[in-house]
């Protein structure tokens, strides 16, 4: 409605039946409240109300105005109670995305989230393209490397992900192991296809090795870590114990460079939203047992 304040201070000062009263009660002074009357008047063409020296009685039109704005007045205050109350739920659709090798830690997390809050819809996203959180198209990211400097966004600490060099059993049945770097000749190995992949591993087995004996290469994590794990080649992988339960040779001790940051960032307007807030918390938890 266009003209709602003025419809609200005559149904106040119907129901009242001072201007006094009204200003009290709207918080305005008593000269708006009777601006809005004269006003409201002059656009229906009727009077609304009797003056005297009481104060203001309502016509027949005001009282029909009073009926009628009770009952608005009354529905607004109840779609603002369940507005309110809405923001202290954790209901509602969550948007979170991360790199996609961090798929076997993040989607049993949000599994259990789900099972503590199941009005959430989660949506999951996964791959290397930055989502913009400023245009709302995730709520919370976890990103890799250095601290995220986005303005507008809050940056946490996550948890720190290490990767060590493995050798498949079929790999190591088929061409042996390497000791160490000093041993890759005549060894293949498996790769991120973009040169300039923001992994610090990858980019330290560029120097170390030369692209042709990179003869398994992808822009896809999750089929890295697969082409590693079916003996194509010599990769990297997080550091798990039940690689050597499995079999897998870890070919050399990891290197501190090996370790990526990960960080949980939410954008400033979204951060304190109760859901928001309920998911980091009960990610930050999860993590604590994410050993690697």
């Amino acid at each position: 409605m266009d003209h709602w304040d003025e419809v609200r201070t005559a149904y106040q000062v119907a129901r009242l039946g001072t201007v006094s009263g009204a200003a009290e009660v709207l918080g305005v002074h008593h000269a708006t409240v009777i601006r809005h009357i004269d006003a409201l008047e002059e656009r229906l063409g009727v009077k609304l109300f009797q003056r005297h020296a009481r104060g203001y009685t309502a016509t027949e039109a005001g009282e029909d105005l009073r009926r009628v704005a009770q009952t608005t007045d009354e529905q607004f205050s109840q779609l603002s109670g369940r507005i309110k109350g809405r923001g202290n739920e954790v209901t509602g659709e969550l948007v979170i995305t991360s790199l996609s090798n961090l798929t076997d830690f993040m989607a049993p997390s949000l599994a259990r989230f789900q099972d503590l809050y199941p009005e959430v819809t989660l949506r999951y996203l996964t791959g290397e393209r930055l989502f913009r959180l400023e245009y709302g198209e995730a709520h919370v990211a976890v990103r890799a490397g250095a601290a995220p400097d986005q303005p507008d966004n809050v940056v946490q600490r996550f948890f720190s992900l290490k990767h060590g060099l493995y050798a498949a059993p079929s790999y190591v049945e088929r061409h042996g192991a390497p000791d160490g770097p000093e041993d890759f000749d005549g060894h293949f190995f498996v790769a991120h296809d973009n040169p300039a992949s923001r992994a610090p591993f990858f980019q330290w087995l560029r120097g170390k090795v030369p692209e042709s004996a990179m003869t398994f290469r992808s822009t896809e994590n999750r089929a890295l870590e697969a082409a590693v794990q079916e003996g194509a080649g010599i990769g990297f992988l997080p550091r798990r114990s039940f690689w050597a339960e499995q079999g897998f040779v870890e070919v050399m001790e990891p290197l501190e460079e090996w370790t990526s940051s990960l960080w949980l960032v939410t954008h400033v307007d979204l951060h304190r939203t109760i859901k928001v807030q309920a998911l980091l918390r009960h990610l930050k938890e999860e993590a604590k047992s994410w050993t690697c």
